[in-house]
């Protein structure tokens, strides 16, 4: 049951993302509110919020759904409880740039630790529209097609042994003594790629190997990236592919959850690459 349920709720996802898409030219605008972490709301986060809220409520085997843009959860029945960021990159939408989706699937009561995660994956709109999938410690890459079905394209994704790419978030001057020493390493051994969406650069990492990180800030100590909707997730899939995730300390898996909307800096890509972050 607990495989047919997250399955459901990836197949959920998947026929969500087209409509998703579809309707993004014509919700550019902001809304008029913000989120519980006080940032601006798209009317295409919004447009994308209801949709997967309505679709993952109905899932058998579903309790709870959460998302960014929502300040509480949601009691759609019993069972699992689903976490999303219904359009990760959404500030990209005025430059045309890439975006996603993002969700997680816990065996726990939100807020949940990474270790209660039964499946994870995001949903990236590129010029395809991908999903990268982790169930039991297992992840696959999928095309989804113009009618939401998935058709898996990479089975067993794993990180590439050979680092090539890095993306690192936040403004330089904000960054960090330690971390501005480890980003100006890593600036000489790899090839920068940054998009200004997580998806984007994470999906970077996943196909040539690499790290991104949206670290620790002087002005946000806390980082930016919340740990129920984007660390968590993230760094699920990340692990289950044979990398590294971190808070630069310790895994993103094991942060301890105590708010919904918690935020948390985030490491994720090659386990050298971690490690070395930690070391410093």
């Amino acid at each position: 049951m607990t495989r047919d349920t997250v399955e459901a709720v990836l197949d959920v996802v998947a026929r969500t993302a087209p409509e998703v898409r579809a309707g993004l030219p014509g919700r550019r605008a902001a809304a008029d509110a913000e989120n519980p972490s006080g940032e601006t709301v798209m009317a295409a986060d919004v447009w994308a919020d209801e949709l997967l809220a309505e679709r993952v409520a109905e899932v058998d085997g579903v309790g709870t759904y959460a998302s960014e843009e929502r300040e509480e959860t949601v009691d759609v029945g019993s069972g699992f409880s689903v976490a999303c960021d219904p359009l990760d990159g959404s500030s990209n939408l005025k430059s045309n740039n890439a975006m996603g989706t993002i969700a997680g699937i816990y065996d726990g009561t939100l807020p949940a630790s990474g270790r209660d995660l039964v499946g994870a994956a995001y949903v990236l709109y590129g010029p395809i529209t991908t999903m990268m999938a982790a169930v039991d410690g297992t992840v696959t890459e999928y095309v989804i097609n113009g009618d939401g079905r998935r058709r898996a394209v990479r089975e067993d994704v794993t990180l590439p042994h050979e680092p090539v790419v890095y993306g690192f978030g936040g403004r330089v001057p904000d960054w960090t003594e330690p971390f501005t020493d480890y980003a100006r390493a890593i600036e000489r051994e790899l090839k920068l790629r940054y998009g200004g969406a997580m998806i984007g650069d994470v999906n970077q990492v996943m196909t040539y190997g690499g790290v991104f990180a949206y670290p620790e800030l002087q002005s946000a100590p806390a980082g930016k990236l919340r740990l129920q909707f984007e660390g968590n997730p993230i760094g699920y899939v990340v692990e289950s592919a044979g990398g590294r995730s971190s808070n630069g300390t310790h895994s993103l898996l094991a942060v301890e959850a105590t708010a919904l909307h918690q935020r948390t800096p985030v490491y994720v890509g090659n386990e050298t690459l971690i490690d070395r972050r930690e070391s410093i």
